[in-house]
C-alpha cells in the first residue's frame, strides 16, 4: 500500500514533471495539480508574460504562494516548476508534507525536449543548452536535498517511469 499522503515532483524543465506526475496521479487515483498551470489560472496569462513584468522574483513570489497553498490538499500529485526548490520555504512545505520525488535527466535530455518550447522564459537565451547546463550545476544539489526518491528519465518513456515510481512507492525503497 503507498503510504504517501501526497506525492511532490521536482526536477529541471523537460525532465517529464507535468507528464509522469498527470499518469502517475491517475494510476494512484490521486487529484493532479502543477505549479506551474495554477498560477497562470490564477493570473490569466503565461509564464513569460510574468517573467516580462514582475521578473523572475515576482514569479517566485506567486509561485511560493501557489505551492504553500497546494501542499496542504491530500492525495495529490503536484508538479512543481524547476526552480521551485529554489526556496528554502518550498523546500520546506514540499518536504514536510509528502514524498518528493526527483525526476532527474541530463541537459542534452532537456535540450531535446524543450527546443521548440516557446513557454520556457529562462531559455530565451543564445545558448539555451548552456543555460541548462548552469541550471542543473545550481540546482541539482537542491533536488538531491529535497527527494526521498530520484528517478531518471533519461530516454525513458513515461509509462516506464511511472511503474517505477508505483513499485518504488508501495515498497520500503523511498
Amino acid at each position: 500500500m503507498i503510504r504517501a499522503q501526497n506525492i511532490f515532483i521536482v526536477g529541471p524543465m523537460g525532465a517529464g514533471k507535468s507528464t509522469v506526475g498527470r499518469q502517475l496521479a491517475e494510476s494512484l487515483s490521486y487529484t493532479f495539480k502543477d505549479s506551474d498551470q495554477e498560477i497562470q489560472r490564477r493570473t490569466g496569462v503565461d509564464i513569460p508574460t510574468i517573467f516580462e513584468f514582475e521578473g523572475e522574483a515576482g514569479f517566485r513570489a506567486r509561485e511560493r504562494q501557489v505551492i504553500e497553498e497546494l501542499v496542504a490538499e491530500e492525495r495529490i500529485v503536484l508538479a512543481t516548476g524547476g526552480g521551485a526548490i529554489l526556496s528554502p520555504e518550498n523546500r520546506q512545505n514540499l518536504s514536510a508534507r509528502g514524498v518528493v520525488i526527483y525526476l532527474h535527466c541530463s541537459p542534452e535530455q532537456q535540450h531535446a525536449r524543450t527546443v521548440r518550447d516557446r513557454n520556457r522564459p529562462l531559455l530565451e537565451t543564445e545558448d539555451p543548452l548552456t543555460r541548462l547546463r548552469d541550471l542543473m550545476e545550481a540546482r541539482e544539489p537542491l533536488y538531491r536535498q529535497v527527494a526521498d526518491m530520484v528517478v531518471s528519465t533519461e530516454k525513458r518513456g513515461t509509462s516506464s517511469v511511472v511503474k517505477e515510481i508505483c513499485r518504488r512507492l508501495t515498497s520500503e525503497e523511498t
